[in-house]
């Protein structure tokens, strides 16, 4: 039948043996990738949601609003904080810029008002958000 294993019974238990731990690794591996595997999916089904509208927020103390951005926006920078439809809408009417590549004035029907410029930046510097 195969005549390429060996002839003696030592030799043949010893590749038993070795296939065996092999198979035992190859059954770990499988069970580590299933593992990670049902994590991941975990994971993604307990994501949160990203938020709807989020404020770039600038550098130093106070940190004070520089842009609205949508919530999936890549150009917003890491000093973030989400907001609300309302106050992403008071931001844009009080004169805080809109992102111009997702366009949350437009997407908050509040495009005719940023078109408004220039307002006075104190009106945004006074900004306090609302908790």
């Amino acid at each position: 039948m195969f005549d390429d294993l060996p002839p003696d019974l030592d030799r043949l238990h010893t590749l038993r043996v070795w296939h065996a731990l092999w198979l035992a690794r190859i059954d770990a591996k499988i069970e580590a990738l299933r593992l990670r595997q049902a994590e991941a999916e975990h994971g993604r089904r307990r994501r949160p949601r990203p938020p709807e509208w989020i404020v770039e927020l600038g550098i130093g103390t106070g940190r004070r609003p520089v842009q609205v951005h949508a919530g999936d926006c890549h150009m917003a920078g890491s000093r973030r904080r989400p907001v609300g439809r309302d106050e992403a809408r008071r931001l844009l009417a009080a004169g805080l810029g809109a992102c111009t590549h997702c366009r949350p004035d437009a997407q908050l029907d509040v495009a005719d008002l940023s078109l408004e410029r220039p307002r006075h930046r104190s009106t945004v510097a006074r900004y306090r958000p609302i908790s």
